[in-house]
């Protein structure tokens, strides 16, 4: 009777090991028969069981749990790191090349040549050279430095632009959200009949003294003066201390998760301080704020660590870990 039972037993069990190995066959031919739909159609969605984790970069594993249908399209996207609302709104230096003029400029970067003209200080008769830099804005309007006092609908009158595009093309939260020293663009905007200087901000006479290094020695620079009016500071590594330059008050601490090159304009997460003269001094890429807002700070207080990493959250338009050190009205005393 007991040899009768294992008998039956094992007839059981090689009968459930066959029929899953022949349901696995099946499976795999299915998989085999549409894996080149799955992966390579730009028309076909698809919609497999999702893996428990992620992998993103080379060494890094997040567990995920995305939708039960992707596009290719959708797929990119997540596996990319990037929004896919993603929209640059980033003003940026060109380096002007052989062949240009200021026309041709401001059509490869689809907006009007007032625009260029204006971001310049420039006039459809000026000169300009090959390896000269030009400030472009993202697209046809003005470029504004907010000074004290100023508003978001005194601004969209000054310049015919209107106060609700200006809160959302610079994504502020309300018409308050603004500060002095941040650069504003006004989409669609005209410079009034009267010349108004903005590309370049009334500057106060500095001694030499004022302003110290923003990072511990060496004071290593690894990026020369660029927009606007900043240099970048490094000695390599993500995490060290970023140091008040001078003494003031914080204007703002903006911090982001998003991964997004364009965070802030692509300035990452930033500080900014307003110092008694009223200049303002703007440190970018931060990986942490170890200051808040309305906080006075004094000269060589540590303010932040540094960030910039590539892929990590709030580092912008970052190639490496450094700060970027930028000044608003006065002269950058590190160019």
């Amino acid at each position: 009777m007991y040899k009768k039972a294992v008998l039956i037993v094992a007839i059981i069990l090689i009968g459930l090991v066959s029929l899953s190995f022949f349901n696995n066959s099946e499976q795999e031919n299915s998989v085999k028969n549409n894996n080149q739909d799955l992966f390579l159609s730009t028309t076909k969605s698809f919609a497999l069981e999702s893996p428990d984790f992620l992998l993103i970069g080379k060494n890094t594993i997040s567990a995920c749990s995305p939708a039960n249908i992707f596009s290719p399209q959708v797929l990119g996207a997540l596996v990319g790191a990037y929004e896919p609302q993603d929209i640059k709104k980033a003003i940026t230096e060109y380096e002007i090349e052989a062949g240009d003029n200021l026309w041709s400029i401001a059509h490869k970067f689809g907006i009007t040549l007032e625009t260029l003209l204006w971001a310049n200080d420039l006039n459809k008769n000026s000169v300009i050279q090959i390896g000269q830099k030009l400030v472009v804005s993202p697209v046809s309007g003005i470029i504004h430095h907010v000074k004290a006092g100023e508003t978001i609908s005194e601004l969209a009158k000054k310049y015919e632009g209107k106060t609700s595009d200006i809160i959302a093309f610079n994504e502020l939260s309300n018409e308050a959200d603004i500060f002095i020293g941040d650069i504003l663009i006004i989409p669609e905007g005209k410079m009034p009949k009267v010349k108004v200087q903005y590309a370049v901000s009334s500057s106060v006479p500095l001694a030499n003294s004022y302003f110290i290094c923003p990072i511990s020695a060496p004071c290593r620079i690894t990026q020369r003066l660029h927009w606007y009016n900043a240099i970048d500071f490094s000695n390599g590594k993500c995490g060290d201390v970023i140091y008040a330059a001078a003494g003031g008050k914080v204007l703002k601490v903006k911090l982001t998760n998003s991964v997004s090159r364009w965070a802030f304009g692509g300035a990452g997460n930033h500080i900014t301080i307003l110092h008694p003269n009223g200049v303002v001094t703007m440190y970018g890429h931060i990986l942490k704020a170890l200051v808040s807002q309305g906080q006075q700070v004094s000269q060589g207080q540590v303010i932040a660590l540094m960030g910039g990493e590539p892929g990590t959250p709030g580092a912008g338009m970052s190639t490496g870990c450094h700060v970027h050190f930028g000044v608003n009205g006065a002269r950058n005393p590190f160019q």
